[in-house]
């Protein structure tokens, strides 16, 4: 195997390993130490040079062509096309097709039926033909897959908007829900608050049914145009489908006899659930679903387009754009600064840059003012809980949240302020707030305690993705590093994190990802926390991890697990080498002490031989997750904070190592 240099540092110390044994490192053992601190170097130049100067980072978050097909069609929806946007649109949207007319939802991943609907309606609007070679190749595909009927709610409702689909056929979603109250099932709160803040919007959508001109028909995407909407099987009324598919029935039938009164106030009712939530900068929870289906639903209840709440919200949206040097338009789903920002501080102090460097004390700045003090949902659950949190975005008020607020402190905690009184009570209350916020069953979700109930999901409504909020094993295990890191190792709240983690364990030795792809970043996030929190590097967990992590390392030195592991087996820690599960399970390796290891070494040779000239990464595989499988994310920052993270504990070690010998980096 020769190896690829691309401009790496230690491009002058490669040498081929020998004939037939691939899981020899392709860089000789002794130079790797020095080819680890050069590509660490570079890597530091190359994230310095990225910082925005009032201190934050932000790297590209890439989803699918459905948020820009979304886009589109809440333009035409509300009036508001304008020919550069579109033209913009469908260049970006028409360069994610596929060869046979598809388009998926993660690179290299499959088609997808309704993310093809969406992209094929978005490429009408801007005036593509049906009868162009594309087009036909993709209306061919999704008639072949069961046309419109086989997509998802959220597709047939975009359709419903423009009479392209009936509302009777979609399931029923009553306004009259904000009228639960938190101890009834099914009430707003039972919803993960990403699907709280869109579902609330379309309550009052769904009640008014609007439906605005079709520009043209869609006959091409039905398998039978004059029956749309075949008839399905009702499941048995003692299973679950069957109660919800009932309960779907009985709900279209008090569509048509709601009292007016009742049903005006409900929407009412949501409106200024919705109005009192939106942020500063125009906004709904930082994300962009929520902003569109709340404009759609405020314009529909007579809030006119130059009302500053709708002037606003529009505006948040044209900020979640980013125009591309060949003209094109891709819409982010999401922006992740205050993620970025935190991991880019532990990954620049980790790689020996110095905790008073400039750089690092104006991204603290910058942090600390970004902290959330004051209540937001998570209060309905924790009313008695002081604030003390960060969210994800620039401006999520409503929502902090518990995975990024550990690793702000993390982050912090690694900084030295000029400030240190203010940065220490920073720290404190975001210490108690994710305290506060542990579910009963000793472990942590991302927004909100205990959001655990399993009605949600079972809602015909609910195909989207994930719509509640379970604790998972990377956001406990982050929150357990922060706590051990902040003295609370002994503390009953992280102890009970840490029985949660053992026994949540696979049986091969891994744990499952929830908010990144997936085994491999579960076992990163896992492993590290276990360490800090003074398990022993020989204790069996630790050591069947190790085992696993081994045994799934890729031919070239990588690690890669494919987006289609959360639905078959057989690519659970399978998948092509990229440079952010590369590092999370150097992460892991190293935390439990396998520093001189060969798959350490090996993997440590694989990012300095992948890095670019110019210090970075190239990842086009997506390994960050919305919803596992359904909602696929490529934090284009991932591909930078994490390698050189990994490469800074490889040289220096684990800054808060706790364990004798566990954590000294190869040249600490």
């Amino acid at each position: 195997m020769t190896a690829t240099t691309n401009g790496s540092p230690g491009a002058a110390n490669l040498r081929a390993a020998p004939a037939g044994d691939p899981s020899e490192p392709t860089i000789a053992a002794d130079d790797i130490l020095a080819v680890a601190r050069q590509a660490a170097e570079r890597s530091v130049e190359h994230l310095l040079g990225r910082q925005d100067e009032q201190g934050w980072w932000k790297g590209d978050l890439a989803t699918n062509v459905t948020m820009d097909a979304e886009d589109l069609l809440l333009r035409q929806f509300l009036g508001i096309q304008d020919p550069d946007t579109v033209t913009a649109a469908a260049r970006f949207i028409r360069g994610e097709q596929l060869g046979d007319g598809t388009w998926n939802t993660f690179y290299e991943g499959p088609p997808d039926l309704s993310a093809t609907i969406e992209a094929y309606v978005a490429l009408r609007l801007a005036g593509d033909r049906p009868d162009d070679p594309h087009m036909i190749r993709a209306a061919g595909w999704v008639r072949e897959q069961g046309g419109i009927a086989e997509s998802r709610v959220f597709t047939r409702i975009w359709l419903a908007l423009f009479g392209w689909w009936k509302w009777d056929d979609l399931p029923e979603l009553p306004p009259e829900l904000m009228f639960f109250p938190k101890w009834v099932p099914l009430n707003i709160y039972d919803f993960g608050c990403w699907a709280r803040q869109t579902i609330v919007p379309l309550t009052i959508v769904s009640a008014m049914r609007p439906v605005r001109p079709a520009p043209f028909p869609l006959d091409e995407l039905h398998t039978d145009p004059a029956n749309p909407a075949p008839s399905r099987s009702i499941a048995p009324a003692a299973s679950w489908d069957g109660v919800f598919q009932r309960l779907d029935k009985a709900l279209h039938l008090y569509h048509r006899v709601a009292p007016r009164k009742l049903r005006r106030i409900a929407m009412n009712t949501a409106a200024r659930w919705i109005i009192e939530r939106q942020e500063n900068d125009g906004c709904w929870g930082g994300i962009q679903p929520p902003a569109v289906y709340s404009v759609i639903a405020l314009h529909l209840l007579g809030y006119d387009l130059d009302h500053p709440v709708m002037r606003a919200g529009l505006e948040s949206l044209d900020r979640f754009t980013v125009w591309r040097e060949d003209g094109a338009r891709m819409v982010e789903a999401c922006q992740s600064p205050v993620w970025d920002t935190c991991l880019a501080t532990i990954a620049l102090a980790d790689a020996g840059v110095s905790p008073d460097h400039p750089a690092l004390v104006r991204a603290a700045d910058w942090m600390l003012g970004e902290e959330i003090v004051r209540p937001g949902d998570w209060a309905v659950r924790k009313p008695r809980l002081a604030p003390g949190g960060w969210a994800f975005e620039f401006h999520n008020s409503n929502y902090p949240d518990i995975d990024d607020t550990a690793e702000v402190v993390l982050a912090l905690r690694r900084v030295r302020h000029p400030d240190p009184a203010r940065l220490e009570a920073a720290i404190e209350r975001g210490v108690l707030w994710n305290l506060g916020m542990q579910s009963r069953n000793g472990a942590w979700g991302a927004f909100d305690a205990d959001n655990t109930s399993p009605l949600p999901n079972r809602l015909p409504f609910c195909d989207f993705g994930e719509v509640i909020d379970p604790p998972s094993a990377d956001v406990t295990g982050h929150v357990v590093e922060m706590l051990a890191v902040e003295g609370r190792a002994q503390h009953p709240s992280t102890r009970r994190g840490i029985e949660w983690l053992l026994a949540e364990q696979e049986a091969s030795g891994a744990w499952f990802g929830r908010w990144g792809v997936n085994y491999i970043y579960g076992t990163g996030s896992v492993v590290p926390a276990l360490i800090a929190a003074g398990v022993p590097s020989a204790h069996p967990a630790v050591q069947r991890a190790v085992e696993w992590l081994k045994s799934v390392q890729n031919d070239d030195g990588g690690w890669g697990e494919d987006l289609r592991s959360y639905r078959e087996e057989k690519w659970i820690g399978h998948g092509s080498s990229t440079a952010s599960q590369t590092a999370w399970a150097l992460l892991a390796l190293l935390a439990a002490g396998e520093q001189g290891s060969r798959s350490v070494e090996r993997g440590v040779a694989w990012l300095a031989e992948t890095q670019q000239a110019d210090g970075s990464w190239d990842e086009p595989h997506f390994t960050g997750t919305g919803f596992p499988w359904d909602f696929s994310i490529n934090y284009h920052l991932y591909r930078q904070v994490f390698p050189l993270t990994a490469l800074g504990r490889y040289v220096y070690g684990d800054p808060f190592a706790t364990a004798a010998g566990i954590g000294a980096g190869k040249g600490a």
